[in-house]
């Protein structure tokens, strides 16, 4: 009987290696491999190729001669050959692979089924266990048992102190008789140690990051040579599935993975926040503000706290910026600064201080722009520059204080950051003329590369790099009008310039802005004009200075 006969067609320009194509003169294939692959070389299969858009032409220049099909040569037969093999002989272990996973998949669910059998109840014989959150160390409301013992769990001696801690899996380690796992509840951490027929459990062999879990037991230290959060243990007796998280390709290592990209990880955030280093980060903005509001309620005089609009119909920090929306048939806006609101309240409250969100409408991906952010702002009445200098170092230094005061914060900032030095005192005072001329000195040039000139902005590299050089805080101060807000006080000695400032710290950069307000009302009308800002949604700012 005769072979029968196939032509298998390959275009190496025009051709694919996918299932739309099928290896035909209409539809050909783009490599040889694949047509090895899709028709495995025997007797009576015919490979035809050519490159129908970049093979030679004829001595004419005929490009019509790249359309002929004609059989492979000998070495793109043989290279091909080469690789097919190394094809079969990958796809037989990845056969064997997937025989071997498909094996102890089959043998797991085999013992799953059998740890379904296993069932753990609670023995009302122990002492009644005391509910604590993870960060419990009271010593008169938990005993920790020390020593050797030949039982996991033993009540009998009244050593350690029987306790209910409920949290979810953060990390989780599985051994042949035992389970080491680690609870955060977002107070603290626990490692607690399964044992015995705990192990065998369905729901113990199918744990999973994330799972909620509520477990009790005996609390231990932990031996010699070890280690585990805050030196102790809970060795269990008995625990229970709140919620069970998911595994395989949902779960949150997969998800957010160490390696993901920035992207990935801004996209899960919800998911990221469960990570140290984020919550650290939480924790430690938190203490920040405590700091701040407790800060402001001891200064003398105080600051009092007050809660301003976010939605209104003026500007702070340029109209560029502004988030705009329609309130009701009138044109509104997100607040770029809540200052000029706080400044109402002086003549009633004395000094005042807000916590509230900003917005700042610069599609940016620096550092130093943030479409919202919560911005921490006070209004002080009856002071001078120097004395709002004054004020600024000493909040600052005072919220620094107050937060490292906290050992387990102070303990979360060394780790984030653990080259963090408190600010030298005093801070140096800098006129926005003298960083010209220092800029000038040390050849750091402006954004177009030419010599800083006064009437500039310093941008953020410039004023970064003079900052470390210089390497303590700075108070950059008296910056030109043409290129601070409207609302800023000229210097009566040098009408150029403002009396306004801003803090540098080496390694950041500027983290405060401040400046005295016109007290002049025909000053502050001209400066409407001079900006080009309608005066008649400010009544309410201007009608102060009159």
């Amino acid at each position: 009987m005769a072979a029968q006969s196939q032509t298998v067609y390959i275009d190496e320009d025009a051709g694919r290696d996918d299932s739309t194509h099928a290896g035909t003169a209409r539809s050909p294939y783009k490599s040889l491999l694949h047509a090895f692959i899709q028709y495995p070389p025997a007797e009576g299969i015919q490979y035809l190729m050519r490159k129908s858009e970049t093979g030679p032409v004829n001595e004419d220049g005929d490009p019509s001669v790249r359309l002929e099909w004609k059989p492979s040569t000998k070495s793109a037969h043989k290279k091909a050959t080469n690789l097919f093999e190394q094809h079969q002989r990958k796809a037989a272990r990845g056969d064997q692979v997937a025989l071997r996973e498909k094996e102890e998949a089959d043998k797991r669910s085999i013992v799953l089924e059998e740890a379904k059998k296993v069932q753990i109840t609670q023995d009302p014989t122990l002492p009644k266990a005391i509910h604590i959150h993870l960060n419990e160390k009271d010593p008169k409301l938990i005993k920790l048992r020390s020593g050797e013992s030949k039982k996991d769990v033993d009540y009998s001696e009244g050593r350690g102190s029987r306790v209910r801690a409920r949290g979810r899996i953060h990390r989780l380690r599985s051994q042949k008789d035992v389970i080491f796992l680690t609870l955060q509840d977002g107070y603290g951490f626990l490692q607690c140690v399964l044992t015995g027929a705990l192990v065998q459990t369905y729901d113990a062999m199918t744990l999973t990051l994330e799972t909620s879990l509520e477990i009790y037991g005996e609390m231990w230290e932990v031996p010699p040579k070890q280690h585990a959060p805050d030196d102790r243990e809970l060795h269990a007796d008995y625990f229970e599935v709140i919620g069970k998280a998911a595994g395989d390709k949902e779960a949150i290592t997969t998800r957010v993975a160490k390696d993901s990209d920035p992207q990935t990880l801004l996209d899960n955030r919800h998911l990221v926040l469960r990570g140290e280093v984020s919550s650290s980060v939480m924790k430690v903005r938190a203490a920040v503000l405590r700091a701040f509001r407790q800060a402001y309620e001891e200064l003398n005089p105080q600051c009092l706290e007050v809660t301003p609009p976010c939605m209104v119909q003026t500007q702070v920090e340029g109209g560029a910026t502004l988030f705009s929306f329609d309130y009701y048939g009138q044109q509104a806006y997100l607040t770029q600064s809540s200052q000029l609101y706080l400044e109402t309240c002086l003549a009633s409250l004395g000094n005042v201080f807000c916590v509230a969100p900003s917005f700042r409408a610069e599609k940016s991906l620096t550092r130093r722009h943030l479409s919202e952010y919560t911005h921490i702002e006070a209004e002080l009445d009856f002071i001078t520059f120097d004395d709002l200098l004054d004020h600024l170092e000493l909040v600052m230094c005072k919220v620094i204080d107050i937060t490292l005061a906290n050992p387990q914060i102070a303990k979360f900032i060394y780790e984030l950051n653990k080259d963090f030095k408190v600010p030298e005192r005093p801070f140096k005072r800098m006129r926005y003329s003298d960083a010209i001329e220092w800029l000038v000195e040390h050849d750091i040039k402006n954004e177009e590369g030419e010599p800083h000139k006064f009437g500039d902005d310093i941008a953020e590299a410039a004023e970064r790099k003079m900052t470390d050089i210089i390497n303590r805080p700075i108070f950059l101060t008296h910056f030109p009008v043409e290129i601070k807000a409207f609302y800023m006080k000229k210097d009566p000695k040098d009408l150029r310039v403002t009396e306004s400032v801003d803090c540098l710290m080496p390694g950041v950069g500027e983290i405060v802005g401040g400046s005295m307000r016109m007290d002049d009302y025909a000053e502050l009308l001209a400066a409407y004009q001079r900006e080009g800002i309608d005066p008649e949604p400010y009544y309410w700012y201007t009608d102060q200075r009159k």
